[in-house]
């Protein structure tokens, strides 16, 4: 049995983890206006730096990694990842031109992608459903705490010593959350599944083109995931074109340093997404413990308040306040999380759940990552001969409406969500009673 102290210390090693996953990325969203200075780059290369280029290797290898992930040792993947793109993030550090940015960024791509899937999985392991939205926002503290680190840290590093030093200093945090994982954390799968996949027999097992397309046959059968699927994909397109623009944003309108900048926005969104984050697992737990649809209703409705909100940010002719609307959208986005991606883990079978994950993640990454601030580059450049200097601005705007689009589908799965389940509850068990739901079976077979 597992003890309520191991599993939160569970939490705090993953969500650290995560946090120094992410934390490359907010710092270079911090120093692209510095790096378009010093490599002489248009903001179309600048998206492509920040987008694609990682958002491509990502979304590739993070499906292979996370079906390995399903079947073998989810402990192993999480501190051999974590020992990679730690090595990497360094290695920006000490790039000389465009060309070796974008290699590099490939790398950490690669060495990150097999973290958050892995984990996912692991989390669902130790908490069954009633407890998983509080857990996974817990976990999902993680890009918030990234977020204090890169902006604030990562500013006060890029003033003091530069952004290559700045890489250096904020890659080596993850050797130690490698050498931790390995030493401490424990995979919960018995001892003759674990034995049977321990060779490498398994890895190859993993990519078995035929057995991985009937997993994601068999999460695609299911409309709940399907919309879900959607709905985060469309919206990272937004969040990441949005937000991965919002330091450069301040810097061309406002002309902050980085070294302020980056204390602001780690106060507005990492510290508000960490009281967000908890808070809305929280209150998910108490007030909508197996209650997916009612979970799903409020965060349809806080997409489109978001939406709203952003738009006002770079509208606002004052800093301040534009720093204050900012803290919202922030929240906003930050307490939806924890229950979403709880309900997904309650809605896939247990050998699935870390594939469903990095399925979500190659649409959230090539859609999102990759296209997303690839789009308000170009958008930005085509706007500077009618807006000069204010392009950036006005791309942002333009942006903003379309979280209306992901209002819809996360509302239509919060239709059909229960349904789904209780349909799923019924072929196992031939009757109606609430049970936990794990294992192959969860899902009928894909139809053929």
């Amino acid at each position: 049995m597992r003890t309520k102290g191991s599993k939160n210390y569970l939490l705090v090693i993953l969500m650290a983890g995560l946090a120094f996953n992410q934390v490359d990325r907010q710092a270079l969203g911090l120093v692209l206006q510095q790096i378009k200075g010093d490599f002489h780059l248009s903001d179309t290369q600048l998206g492509l730096l920040s987008g694609m280029a990682f958002a491509l290797f990502y979304a590739v290898m993070g499906l292979p990694l996370a079906r390995w992930a399903d079947r073998g040792n989810r402990v192993l993947i999480i501190g051999l990842t974590s020992a990679i793109w730690s090595v990497l993030v360094m290695s920006t550090g000490l790039a000389g031109n465009f060309v070796q940015l974008i290699l590099i960024r490939i790398g950490v791509a690669v060495g990150e992608a097999g973290f958050l899937p892995s984990a996912h999985s692991l989390i669902a392991s130790y908490f069954d459903r009633s407890e998983r939205p509080r857990a996974v926002a817990i976990y999902l503290m993680g890009p918030s705490l990234s977020v204090i680190v890169g902006y604030f840290a990562g500013g006060w590093l890029d003033t003091r010593y530069g952004w290559k030093i700045m890489f250096i200093a904020l890659g080596l945090p993850g050797l130690l959350i490698s050498a931790v994982a390995f030493l401490c954390l424990k995979e919960p799968r018995n001892s003759d599944f674990e034995s049977r996949n321990s060779d490498l027999e398994t890895v190859y097992e993993t990519v078995d083109h035929q057995k991985f397309l009937k997993v994601i046959s068999s999460l695609l059968s299911c409309s709940s995931f399907r919309n879900l699927l959607i709905s985060i994909s469309v919206a990272s397109f937004f969040n990441f074109g949005i937000l991965t623009w919002i330091p450069t944003y301040f810097i061309r309108q406002f002309g902050i340093d980085t070294g302020i900048l980056g204390a602001w926005l780690a106060f507005v969104m990492g510290f508000g997404g960490i009281v967000a984050s908890y808070a809305g697992g929280e209150l998910a737990t108490r007030y909508a413990a197996s209650n997916e649809q009612k979970q799903l209703a409020v965060m349809a409705t806080l997409q489109v308040v978001m939406g709203l909100i952003l738009g006002f940010v770079y509208l606002s002719p004052n800093l301040y306040v534009a720093f204050g609307l900012l803290g919202l959208v922030s929240i906003g986005g930050c307490v939806a999380t924890g229950p979403l991606f709880a309900a997904i883990q309650t809605l896939v079978p247990e050998d699935m759940r870390a594939v469903s994950v990095a399925l979500i993640y190659l649409f959230v990454n090539l859609i999102g990552m990759g296209l997303g601030p690839l789009a308000v580059g170009v958008l930005s450049d085509a706007l500077r001969r009618s807006f000069g200097h204010e392009s950036l601005r006005y791309a942002l705007i333009f942006m903003c409406p379309g979280y209306l689009w992901v209002t819809w589908h996360m509302w239509r799965a919060s239709r059909t969500v229960m349904k789904d389940i209780e349909a799923t509850i019924v072929s196992i068990s031939g009757s109606n009673d609430t049970v936990e739901l794990s294992g192959s079976q969860f899902f009928a077979a894909p139809k053929k």
